[in-house]
């Protein structure tokens, strides 16, 4: 949960009971429900604002899955390719410098 382990969790749950009395942290409690309450439905309706006006334009769910598949593979190939090239220039570059300079040794 957050990266917060156990112990960790009861010093900050000790320090909040410090700072704002016994008698504040259920209402405190309720109001953090209440606003991750209100946070989920504001998610859920916008997912369905989402929802409806996909079906209003006449696409599905299944439809927009394979578009933005076929998209990202197109990116992923286009990805592959520059970096293939990218690859093989670094390697010739490389051969190139090894040519010129040759074996280099150490002298003390």
């Amino acid at each position: 949960m957050f990266g917060i382990g156990g112990g960790e969790l009861v010093f900050i749950l000790f320090i909040v009971l410090m700072l704002f009395g016994s008698d504040k942290v259920p209402e405190m409690a309720r109001a953090m429900g209440k606003a991750m309450a209100q946070l989920k439905h504001a998610t859920n309706d916008i997912k369905s604002e989402i929802q409806k006006g996909v079906e209003a334009n006449g696409l599905d769910t299944k439809s927009l899955t394979d578009l933005t598949g076929s998209f990202n593979a197109q990116v992923d190939k286009v990805k592959n390719d520059l970096m293939g090239d990218s690859i093989a220039q670094a390697t010739k570059v490389q051969e190139d410098i090894e040519e010129i300079t040759g074996p280099v040794k150490r002298t003390k």
